[in-house]
């Protein structure tokens, strides 16, 4: 028999990097315990951690963003087909594939800040590398990069702020975050809205180097915030969020207004991602009132409405003149329709799943069931964009009627499986899920 004293089992699970001012080791209990007292005895500290860890988000929503507006400059500087821009877009879900299925062992290991440093590294690499791209391959190798930080960034964010946050702030900060490409949520639509506003008014390789800004912030804001309290779902609701297309269209926005007729393709870009952002910030008012299922439910709703009337809008423009009226106005219900399917996505299909995924894994599962979740939701993210150009240059109306078929059944998938999270316990919402 061996005696071994208390403080070398504390030290043995230690975390393997710490960062931060207020983070202070005795053991790994006791800090996590210490941290959340501390960010939970003020509001205006969660706030704060919210505020620096959500530019991971932005980053996020920034690399989804950048090839809308640089599609035409990058094809026709570089010579690129519509294959290669396709394969470059879609490259950085494979790379978040690969941060997917990292990013939970990482987190477990180096804790949630060591997770994100991790991850902004790649990032800012994989915008370097864009920017002085002069032949494809490094176009390539620079998104996949960003990717793998994405993947990364795409887990640890939520679950980050779901473990510091107070239980009456759950909602309203969880839905900060959106892998993913979560593939939408407020801080991913934020960095879209960016990316299409500024490619509005910088080269695409100027927009590159904007791209690094996020994650430099991001390094030094996380040397100033606590380590996560809790170290550690929802994949069928993850893969459903992003087979009903809704990348396919923030990817290549610009090139479906401009199918629809919009000559200012990219004006009517910036003033979608605009909508988005004021969308997803009235789902995290009302994240905590409605409830996480309620708000699924009319939001998974919304998208097949909205679907189908640009479904069947692309499809009868197929059958009627060009220059007739009633052209006109398909254009018009097709626009309609692409810009509620993108709000509706908002209100709920965004930013939920994320929450729900942090709140309804055990702890002893939380990391390996996570890193699943976000694999497989990123996985999702490469088939849809990687396919959506394609698809859409073979038939707009047939591209969406898929899209509406998706939609239709997350419906009843919520309405019959999905429980009710909202201000419960993981007891409870396991005997739910019973």
């Amino acid at each position: 028999m061996s005696f071994r004293d208390e403080s070398d089992d504390q030290n043995l699970r230690k975390p393997f990097l710490h960062t931060g001012s207020w983070y202070r080791m005795g053991s790994r209990q006791s800090s996590m315990m210490g941290s959340s007292q501390v960010i939970r005895d003020s509001s205006i500290s969660v706030l704060a951690c919210v505020l620096i860890v959500a530019l991971g988000p932005i980053q996020f929503g920034f690399t989804c963003g950048y090839s809308s507006p640089t599609q035409t400059a990058i094809t026709r500087d570089l010579e690129l087909t519509l294959s290669e821009f396709s394969l470059f877009a879609s490259l950085s879900n494979v790379g978040a594939m690969v941060g997917a299925i990292t990013s939970g062992q990482i987190s477990e290991y180096i804790g949630r800040k060591g997770s994100l440093m991790i991850a902004a590294i790649p990032n800012i690499i994989g915008w370097l590398a864009i920017s002085f791209a002069r032949e494809s391959s490094f176009l390539y190798m620079g998104r996949l990069l960003e990717g793998f930080g994405v993947g990364i960034i795409s887990y640890t964010v939520p679950v980050y702020i779901a473990e510091i946050a107070p239980q009456n702030l759950r909602g309203a900060l969880g839905s900060v975050n959106q892998v993913g490409l979560l593939v939408a949520t407020l801080s991913v639509t934020i960095g879209i809205m960016l990316a299409y506003l500024l490619g509005l008014f910088v080269p695409w390789r100027i927009l590159a180097v904007l791209g690094i800004l996020p994650c430099t912030i991001l390094i030094t804001g996380l040397f100033f915030i606590p380590e996560s309290p809790r170290w550690l779902v929802g994949i069928g609701l993850l893969i459903l969020q992003q087979l009903s297309g809704i990348n396919g269209v923030v990817f290549y926005s610009s090139t479906i207004f401009e199918s629809a007729g919009i000559t200012s393709s990219d004006v009517a870009t910036l003033g979608l991602g605009a909508l988005q952002v004021i969308a997803t910030g009235v789902t995290t008012w009302l994240a905590d009132k409605a409830g996480r299922r309620a708000l699924l439910i009319i939001s998974s709703v919304g998208m097949t409405v909205s679907i189908l009337i640009v479904a069947v809008s692309f499809f009868v423009k197929g059958f009627v003149s060009d220059d007739s009226s009633l052209h006109s106005i398909l254009d018009i219900f097709s626009v309609i329709g692409v810009v509620a399917m993108v709000v509706t996505f908002s209100l709920g299909m965004g930013p939920i799943p994320w929450v729900i995924m942090s709140e309804i894994l055990p702890i002893n599962i939380k990391g390996l069931a996570g890193s699943v979740a976000t694999l497989a939701n990123w996985l999702t993210v490469w088939l849809i964009t990687m396919t959506a150009n394609l698809l859409l240059n073979w038939s707009g109306g047939g591209t969406f009627a898929i899209y509406t078929v998706v939609s239709a059944f997350t419906v009843a998938f919520v309405s019959i499986w999905v429980p009710e999270t909202k201000g419960k316990t993981l007891e409870e919402i396991q005997r739910s899920l019973r």
